[in-house]
């Protein structure tokens, strides 16, 4: 009698997963988890606390027309907040953007008034002024191999320096004269310095402008090719290099964007006061740095965000005004600034480690 053996197959087939089985590499992580790894949330719960702070230190705070003047202060120092952080983004900072706000004013105030020319005729020049301090920067920085901290710590000496030397020798004063009753002036206001009414509160322009210059940014850095290559130079420049990113147009343009910044907001203050003290400006480029490290951006470069130093201009706004409101003595805003940026680095951190924990 014969017998028929059957072999047990070699290789097994597994059982089909079951229907909660899944994969951890592909398992997607929780939504609260994905907004945390935002660079943006920390200083967006940042802000509301400091807004919630204030909401309740200083009563005055709560009107619309000290809300106005928050979101003026805010827009200020985010105006030039913004090109500072996609510099930041791309893996460089600049240390002369607060002197480079008045040199930029003093430019085109003295050289209307003394050669009695149309303002325009200034404001032309101012940027073109602005833009070429940009593009020293950024050519040395590139060509040099040296950190812009070094480059623009120099730019800084030197355009503070300058910036009082000619002053004082055009205008045989600190400050430049009133150009007011000039060609063009009121038109000029109009652009950089006007107020609109809303609601009965007078809003200044800059608010709009700072708004649109962070959407436009914000649209840059996520939906253009010249926001990825930002991004690829402050991460790596040698790699990005390797596969084709302009690294040397990239820094050059990053830093001359900047020149932009300090050119409008110059011709904001221009206009807004007449006349400009040859002397400011120093010190503001930390309160520009601040905003854009509290909004997330890393010193290191390669990450950060548009809308980041939109929250963080608003907490340096917020805390500026909010001193006023509540009655306390204003030399303890620097204090301030320094609890805020030590705090939101903090929470960046903890954001970041909680965002990359499984």
């Amino acid at each position: 009698m014969s017998m028929t053996q059957h072999a047990e197959p070699a290789v097994k087939t597994p059982p089909a997963p079951g229907p909660h089985q899944t994969d951890g590499r592909t398992a997607q992580r929780p939504l609260a988890l994905r907004l945390l790894a935002r660079p943006e949330v920390g200083v967006f719960l940042g802000a509301v606390a400091v807004y919630v702070f204030f909401l309740a230190a200083a009563p005055p705070v709560r009107e619309a027309s000290s809300m106005a003047n928050i979101l003026y202060q805010s827009s200020t120092i985010g105006i030039m907040a913004l090109p500072v952080a996609l510099l930041m983004i791309g893996g460089e900072f600049d240390l002369s953007a607060g002197v480079a706000v008045i040199t930029s004013a003093l430019t085109a105030s003295m050289l209307s008034y003394q050669l009695t020319m149309n303002v325009w005729v200034g404001v032309v020049v101012a940027l073109l002024v602005s833009l070429g301090i940009g593009f020293f920067n950024g050519w040395m920085v590139v060509k040099t191999g040296l950190p812009s901290f070094l480059i623009t710590l120099g730019t800084f000496l030197m355009l503070q320096g300058v910036n009082l030397a000619v002053t004082k020798l055009v205008t045989t004063n600190v400050a430049t004269d009133d150009i007011s009753d000039m060609d063009g002036f009121g038109q000029a206001k109009k652009i950089f310095a006007s107020s609109f009414d809303i609601g009965g509160v007078q809003v200044k322009i800059t608010i709009f402008y700072w708004l649109a210059f962070a959407a436009l940014a914000t649209w840059i850095l996520l939906r253009t090719r010249y926001g990825n290559w930002i991004f690829a130079v402050g991460g790596n420049k040698e790699s990005a290099r390797a596969v084709g990113v302009p690294v040397t147009f990239t820094k050059i343009s990053l830093f001359m964007l900047v020149g932009f910044g300090a050119w409008f907001v110059g011709m904001h203050q221009l206009f807004t006061f007449n006349t400009v003290q040859s002397g400011e400006g120093v010190g503001q480029e930390l309160i520009y740095i601040s905003a854009a490290v509290i909004g997330g951006c890393l010193l290191t470069g390669g990450a950060g965000s548009a809308i980041g130093p939109v929250f963080g201009a608003f907490m340096f706004g917020m805390v500026q005004q909010g001193i006023v409101y509540a009655g306390w003595n204003p030399d303890w805003f620097k204090a301030f600034l320094g609890v805020m940026l030590l705090g939101a680095v903090l929470i960046n951190l903890w954001v970041s480690r909680t965002a990359t924990r499984r």
